[in-house]
């Protein structure tokens, strides 16, 4: 009996917990939700709200780097394209994306025929990637289950994607993102070291998780070459 009432219990918890695109910046105090968290549900929250600030950041250096995708997204300035992306309740669904998710959005912005916002296609498809990971989740309690494994792939295409930045040309022989900026006099490696901070939380988390759930993870070694992205489902 004491056992139903626990799940009864936080299951009308859980109920009233607001869900959005990204996560909620993590607020002060106690709020009665947190009697429904484990330390894990809470370790998981801290490594999305890195991951998704981190990813964030990127969007605006590359709408930095690349003015006319800006343009393209039809936004007023800077503020309102990044807000665009992660403050709407949008399910990381847009009409220019054809409501394509995940790896799909992301080969779009690569794609010599594609005439949209390649900014929006990648940080998109990143972001609802690693939402898919996250179970399509912004808070975590504790009949939630997370997949480590779903976790280490999406850290595995965070990869994949940043190769596919660096490396992609379009027919012309241009890349179709402007990033890391290696020649010259000045270095510009931030775009490289906020996608190792995404890769790097995902993958520690991966590790907790399986730890905690005495999983194993399977690990998958890729040439970039020949890679394609790996299943989160």
């Amino acid at each position: 009996m004491y056992r139903l009432w626990c799940l009864l219990s936080v299951t009308l918890l859980t109920a009233c917990a607001q869900q959005g695109t990204t996560p909620a910046r993590s607020g002060g105090g106690f709020a009665p939700l947190q009697l429904a968290k484990s330390d894990i549900d809470r370790v998981a929250e801290a490594h999305q709200r890195e991951v998704f600030g981190n990813l964030r950041l990127l969007a605006e250096k590359l709408y930095r780097r690349n003015p006319r995708e800006l343009k393209k997204s039809g936004a007023v300035n800077l503020d309102a394209g990044v807000a665009r992306i992660f403050e709407g309740r949008h399910d990381w669904k847009f009409a220019e994306l054809q409501g394509k998710r995940g790896a799909d959005a992301i080969y779009l912005a690569f794609r010599d025929d594609y005439a949209g916002d390649r900014v929006l296609a990648l940080v998109a498809g990143l972001g609802s990637m690693m939402q898919v990971a996250f179970n399509d989740k912004t808070e975590f309690f504790i009949i939630d289950d997370l997949d480590p494994q779903r976790i280490y792939n999406a850290a595995r295409n965070v990869d994949i994607a940043v190769w596919k930045l660096s490396m992609a040309r379009s027919a012309q022989g241009e890349f179709f993102l402007l990033s890391n900026e290696a020649a010259g006099p000045v270095r510009n490696l931030s775009f490289e070291r906020e996608f190792g901070k995404i890769i790097g939380s995902l993958d520690v988390l991966s590790k907790i998780v399986a730890d905690k759930e005495n999983r194993t993870i399977v690990k998958v070694i890729q040439s970039f070459a020949t890679a394609v992205f790996l299943p989160i489902k």
